[in-house]
C-alpha cells in the first residue's frame, strides 16, 4: 500500500491542494452572503429566496464537496511515507488548524439552516467578525507546511 501512495504521491498533493482552494473559496464566500443576507434582504422576498438558494448550491455543491476531498487526499498525503515528520512540531499547529476550520465549516452549515427556516438571529457585524477566523487559519496551516516549524 505504502509503494502506490509513494508513485501517487504528485497526484495526491495536486489534487489536495485544488480541494483546499475550492474548500477556502466557499469558506470565504458564504459568510459575505450571510452579511449581505442579514443586513440588506428582507425576509419572505424573492432577494431572500434566491440568497437561500445561493447559500445552499454554495455549501451542498461546492464546499462539502471539497472538504471532504481536502480531508482524503489530506490524509493519503499524510500516510504516505517521508512526508510527516511527527517529531516536529507543524503537523500538529496544522491538524489542530483543520480542525478548527472544518468545525467552521459545520458552523456556516448550521447557520444557513438558520437563514433556511427564516430564524438567522445573528448580526451581519457577527458574521464578518467571523470572516476573519478562516483567514488566520489559512496562515497557521500554510505557514505550517511551508515552513516546518
Amino acid at each position: 500500500m505504502t509503494d502506490i501512495l509513494i508513485s501517487l504521491y504528485p497526484w495526491t498533493k495536486a489534487l489536495h491542494i485544488v480541494s483546499v482552494v475550492a474548500w477556502m473559496a466557499g469558506i470565504f464566500y458564504l459568510p459575505r452572503l450571510f452579511v449581505y443576507h442579514a443586513e440588506s434582504v428582507e425576509q419572505g422576498s424573492d432577494t431572500d429566496a434566491l440568497f437561500k438558494i445561493m447559500e445552499r448550491r454554495l455549501l451542498k455543491a461546492i464546499m462539502n464537496p471539497a472538504s471532504i476531498a481536502t480531508w482524503i487526499f489530506g490524509l493519503m498525503l499524510v500516510f504516505t511515507p517521508g512526508i510527516v515528520d511527527w517529531s516536529a512540531v507543524w503537523p500538529y499547529t496544522k491538524g489542530a488548524s483543520i480542525l478548527a476550520m472544518t468545525w467552521f465549516h459545520h458552523w456556516l452549515a448550521l447557520r444557513r439552516k438558520d437563514f433556511a427556516r427564516g430564524e438567522n438571529q445573528l448580526a451581519g457585524r457577527r458574521y464578518r467578525m467571523m470572516n476573519e477566523l478562516p483567514t488566520l487559519l489559512l496562515i497557521v496551516i500554510v505557514f505550517s507546511v511551508v515552513l516546518r516549524f
